[in-house]
């Protein structure tokens, strides 16, 4: 078993590598998947990033429409992927160059200074998550948002919708997402909390909310619940992407 990350000394830190300075200090890796819609609007922001090194990432699982022709002037690295969020991520970080290695999904937008906080969040700690604000056209979205922000507060579980941040080094030790086609950010969190906690940051990203918007609130957060419970007592992932997708 890894022994828990110590904690820092007081007023100390553990500053990222960053030996080359054509190195990038963070990589943002972002799997797709049929977002032609939506994909430049989504990949916009984050040239400027681009532009003051920051390293982006796209990597596509399959996609059917022209998303891959769309994103590829707006990224470092246009990767093609088996199906799979999981995978998709995982073989963007095995492309990365940086240190730091920044899940952002493709429907999910970085607050201002994201940079910064980012480093900073991973100067103290291996890990880290954002809280969320989701946006879209249900009055019951910003309900939905505190409540997923405090039950990541309060288990330190992080969703991927909340933009996981993570040392290269970090994930590397705990072999990555695993290989499974739903809760690969809940297993990969309990996973990272045995190293050590999260920093949390209360700063907001803020994500579509169209999947509530498209199925339901209440029936989306049920069926959000129901699945989380059920593996919590062991239902295997793919028992459970198979009821997920069937639900839809």
């Amino acid at each position: 078993m890894t022994k828990p990350m110590p904690p820092l000394p007081e007023g100390r830190s553990l500053p990222l590598a960053n030996p080359d300075a054509d190195t990038p200090t963070l990589s943002i890796i972002i799997p797709m998947l049929n977002e032609a819609a939506d994909i430049q609007t989504a990949l916009a922001p984050l040239q400027v990033l681009r532009e003051a090194g920051t390293e982006i990432i796209v990597v596509d699982g399959g996609s059917s429409d022209n998303s891959v022709a769309l994103a590829t002037p707006l990224a470092d690295a246009l990767l093609i992927s088996d199906p799979g969020r999981a995978r998709q991520m995982n073989l963007g970080a095995e492309h990365a160059r940086a240190a730091a290695l920044v899940f952002l999904h493709a429907d999910t937008q970085l607050p201002a200074g994201a940079v910064e906080l980012i480093t900073q969040a991973l100067n103290t700690h291996c890990w880290g998550r954002f809280d969320i604000h989701l946006e879209g056209q249900s009055r019951w979205l910003p309900l939905v948002s505190r409540m997923m922000n405090l039950r990541s507060q309060l288990t330190d579980i992080a969703t991927g919708d909340q933009c996981l941040f993570i040392r290269r080094t970090t994930f590397n030790t705990v072999g990555g997402f695993p290989d499974q086609p739903l809760m690969e950010d809940i297993e990969l969190s309990k996973r990272l909390k045995a190293l050590a906690s999260p920093n949390c940051l209360r700063t907001k990203v803020i994500s579509s909310g169209r999947r509530w918007d498209k199925f339901g609130a209440w029936k989306t957060i049920c069926l959000m619940w129901r699945l989380r419970y059920r593996y919590w007592r062991g239902v295997s992932a793919s028992q459970l992407a198979k009821e997920y997708r069937n639900a839809r």
